[in-house]
């Protein structure tokens, strides 16, 4: 489907030889300050043309708001974007018209509507994605001024040249201390420093020459994207199948060419006895002066039985090295007949440093959508008379950020920041 969300939902509509992309998001809160120039940095970091390590292909990728707003604030109906598509060439795909590129969408497509886009990937080109980024950024917009919610991703690896801290945790088997370290202070301004989106300037040296490589070989290369979500509320998450990182790992995997999701210590804390593993509790002094429990680890990734904690979520995502590549191959038409296809058209030699913002618009999406459910649900409890105050049940409250603001429901029922 092309629906992403239960309160906040975002429907995305295009392809990539259309006259334009977009999207339309439902359940965006009324009040919300904002115009073009929110969306945009976004929808900028994600287009395409940036360096000499993405597709030459020159969209300028200008979101125009169609409805929703008045006088520069969101009404809470919906919110309709769009971004026109100015430099199609569908004359580069006449070889696809004879032959499903290897490893492509071509044939599933086909195979399930019995007819594909003629050109370009259709809804299976990461053109797709405009629209998921530009609802991404409504919805970091709200978190950033309700809660101070952050997301950050960058480039972890592009082949087998990796940060550091992937090589320590394949030998210890959990994260190091100087990357959990970094998950905190590292800036979008340092990720965008580089054009690999590495903020190792040493190792996004020899990224940019792995993906130069792959470029003049007329071939490609994967990689992985590494995100923090930083100042997460508490209590976000509905066990038991809608568990925090289980949509997380729906939204990441759902972005086209990912392969892999592993979140906290991932797979390497498989190889780690619990006694070791298990992030222990203990009191933690926030900004205001105020104590409230966290964890003097944090291999679970912010997130335990579903549920966030309050501490930074973070996750990995692996890209496959994209699908469409200059090279000939020997391959199969769609009657069956052996051939070469040799395919032409303007593409990424590698997807990763244009897919971070990506990856941050769907977090952003699925933290947003939690919020709306458990305001949602404290909002409909609050109409109820209280229950009576134990040493496990502490006076009610929707949702805090360790450290920062808690988010309580008055009489009314409103939410309202203390």
């Amino acid at each position: 489907m092309s629906t992403f969300g239960t309160h906040f939902r975002v429907t995305t509509f295009g392809e990539s030889h259309c006259k334009g992309v977009g999207c339309v998001i439902d359940g965006c809160p009324p009040g919300l300050a904002l115009t073009e120039d929110d969306i945009q940095p976004q929808l900028t970091r994600r287009r395409p043309g940036q360096s000499n390590l993405t597709t030459p292909r020159d969209e300028k990728d200008r979101v125009t708001i169609l409805s929703g707003t008045e006088f520069g604030h969101t009404l809470g109906t919906p919110i309709g974007l769009t971004v026109p598509n100015q430099d199609q060439r569908p004359h580069d795909y006449t070889e696809t018209d004879l032959f499903p590129r290897p490893s492509h969408a071509d044939w599933t497509y086909l195979l399930k509507y019995g007819l594909k886009a003629s050109s370009g990937g259709g809804r299976a080109s990461a053109r797709e994605t405009i629209g998921r980024v530009a609802a991404g950024a409504v919805a970091e917009k709200f978190l950033k001024e309700a809660y101070g919610t952050e997301f950050i991703a960058f480039v972890s690896s592009v082949g087998k040249v990796a940060m550091p801290f992937i090589e320590e945790q394949s030998e210890t088997g959990v994260p190091s201390e100087e990357f959990v370290e970094m998950l905190s202070t590292v800036t979008r301004e340092q990720i965008d420093a580089e054009a690999t989106r590495c903020p190792d300037k040493e190792i996004s040296k020899k990224m940019t020459q792995r993906i130069i490589d792959a470029k003049e070989a007329n071939d490609s290369i994967g990689g992985t994207v590494t995100c923090v979500i930083r100042n997460v509320p508490t209590g976000l998450g509905e066990p038991c199948f809608d568990k925090l990182e289980a949509k997380l790992a729906h939204a990441m995997l759902s972005i086209p060419a990912t392969k892999a999701f592993e979140i906290g210590s991932g797979f390497g804390g498989t190889q780690v006895p619990g006694h070791l593993h298990n992030d222990a509790w203990v009191q933690k002094t926030g900004r205001k002066g105020q104590k409230f429990l966290g964890t003097k680890t944090n291999f679970s990734g912010g997130i335990q039985g579903g549920i966030s904690n309050g501490e930074n979520i973070y996750f990995r995502i692996g890209f496959k090295s994209p699908a469409t590549i200059s090279q000939e191959q020997q391959t199969t038409s769609y009657g069956g007949v052996e051939g070469v296809l040799a395919t032409r058209g303007r593409h990424d030699p590698c997807v990763v440093p244009r897919a971070t913002p990506i990856v941050e618009a769907m977090a952003a999406l699925v933290i947003m959508d939690a919020v709306m459910i458990q305001l949602a649900r404290h909002g409909a409890a609050s109409l109820l008379p209280p229950m009576p105050e134990t040493p496990l049940r502490p006076a009610p409250f929707i949702m805090s950020v360790p450290g920062g603001q808690a988010i309580k429901v008055d009489e009314t029922s409103k939410p309202k920041t203390e």
